[in-house]
């Protein structure tokens, strides 16, 4: 039986020194996760560690925090809380690149000491996001080029045929695009940001769903809102 999204999470602990193991650092964790939890009504679930590694190091190459992501995949937990902001990440880029992957798959982080530290809207974490958005619209306009690319080969030799691509919502269904796009904006009164996870069901409530009448997936709302 898979847990729900939205009363569970699970706790992430990390040391940057194995020397700390022998001190007080994974049980100071556990008690603010656990605080924290308690006074949002969230159930910890599961927790995961990475002892002796470093702040600085990319999420990706954490063998407690890969293993953490699969847990989520499987029991649908969409909700991540740690002691503080440097628990997760030390290094600001390492930060703001791992809170972006998160986002794309629809997961929330927490930090106990402040929950909105992750949205936080400080010159330096909007400039890595600028830069962030940046690199993606780059990564995106030379895929599209490539693309184009191969359907003018393709169109050639087929003998002058033109061959295009699938379209996408942005020609097909502009009103959807409009609404995702809509639904991922910062509140104004609030700060806060929608899951991916979160603006899927609100679009599934104003009857956006997918071909076969199913909720978009976080992976497919991440694309509404990049296109």
């Amino acid at each position: 039986m898979k847990t729900t999204s939205t009363s569970t999470a699970v706790g992430y602990l990390r040391t940057s020194s194995l020397s700390n193991l022998a001190g007080d650092s994974e049980t100071r964790q556990r008690t603010a996760i656990k605080a924290y939890a308690e006074s949002a009504g969230v159930e910890v679930v599961a927790e995961f560690s990475d002892p002796g590694v470093s702040g600085a190091d990319h999420i990706d190459t954490r063998a407690g925090f890969i293993a953490l992501l699969a847990y989520l995949r499987e029991h649908d937990v969409r909700m991540i809380i740690v002691e503080n902001a440097s628990r997760f990440a030390r290094d600001l880029l390492v930060q703001e690149t791992g809170y972006a992957m998160l986002r794309r798959e629809g997961v929330d982080l927490v930090a106990a000491d402040d929950p909105d530290a992750f949205v936080s809207n400080t010159p330096t974490a909007i400039m890595v996001r600028q830069i962030l958005g940046s690199v993606s619209e780059f990564e995106k306009a030379n895929l599209v080029s490539k693309l184009r690319g191969a359907r003018d080969r393709a169109s050639d030799a087929n003998h002058g045929h033109r061959i295009e691509g699938r379209k996408g919502y942005a020609e097909t269904n502009p009103e959807l695009v409009r609404q995702a796009k809509r639904l991922a904006r910062r509140s104004p009164k609030t700060g806060k940001v929608r899951s991916l996870r979160e603006i899927a069901e609100e679009l599934s409530a104003l009857g956006y769903v997918t071909a076969k009448g199913l909720a978009f997936s976080p992976s497919q709302v991440q694309r509404l809102i990049s296109s």
